[in-house]
């Protein structure tokens, strides 16, 4: 069975791209987020006709981990296939506005998560095993910045520095690492931080295309940062 952990799996893209991966029998996703009551309800999803994959929700507070307790729900299901740090945190507010505490909160979830499972999850992959971190355009390099995403678009920027020295790192492991910066995708994140924006795509056309590059986008590529935008972003 292939098995697959999400972060960020109660909403949005990552509870999209679960159930995308749900579709295909043999297939194991874990799911890690704090909603309790939206991983119950992907858990009931599970092994229907539509979804015949399983789901094992993971109740976890990523920033706040008890490691110990982390690795004794994942151990029975090792290894992995594959990781999508997908959780994250999108704040609009300007540069002048934003306290420390912000910066810190949008640092710790979008950029030290990521770190802290690669490292907990460093021996727990099969050897050909891939993980996508999920970026944005406005961490990528050349692309248009907005007025109020300052911390967001520097952490996300820094996730991409780390897919790609990490790449390089596990490369004798078999294990590849990409960054996905991705457009603008409609999700209940992006309604929150500009209410009333209309994104050309949803979270699940995305997903549809998270499920091909996590399940065959290591064959093409290692150690890269690619734009997945209609538009800048």
């Amino acid at each position: 069975m292939t098995t697959y952990l999400i972060t960020g799996a109660s909403r949005g893209m990552g509870r999209a791209l679960a159930l995308e991966l749900m579709r295909d029998a043999g297939v194991r996703v874990l799911g890690v987020a704090r909603n309790k009551v939206a991983l119950r309800k992907l858990e009931e999803l599970a092994g229907s006709e539509t979804y015949p994959g399983v789901f094992i929700a993971g109740n976890f507070d990523l920033t706040e981990l008890d490691e110990d307790i982390f690795q004794d729900w994942l151990r029975p299901y090792l290894p992995l296939t594959g990781l999508v740090n997908n959780a994250g945190l999108l704040i609009n507010e300007p540069f002048d506005s934003m306290d420390e505490r912000k910066w810190k909160e949008i640092f710790e979830i979008n950029l030290f998560t990521p770190v802290k499972l690669c490292k907990l999850l460093q021996n727990s992959f099969v050897r050909g095993g891939h993980i996508v971190n999920i970026g944005s355009m406005g961490g990528f390099q050349g692309s248009s910045k907005y007025n109020g995403l300052a911390a967001y678009s520097a952490s996300k920027a820094a996730l991409t520095g780390f897919s790609e020295c990490l790449a390089e790192e596990w490369r004798n492991k078999g294990v590849g690492v990409n960054c996905l910066a991705m457009g603008a995708v409609q999700t209940e994140m992006l309604e929150t931080a500009f209410p009333g924006y209309e994104a050309p795509i949803n979270d699940e056309e995305a997903a549809d295309f998270l499920k091909w590059f996590l399940t065959k986008g290591k064959r093409f590529f290692n150690g890269k940062v690619l734009p997945v935008a209609l538009q800048n972003p």
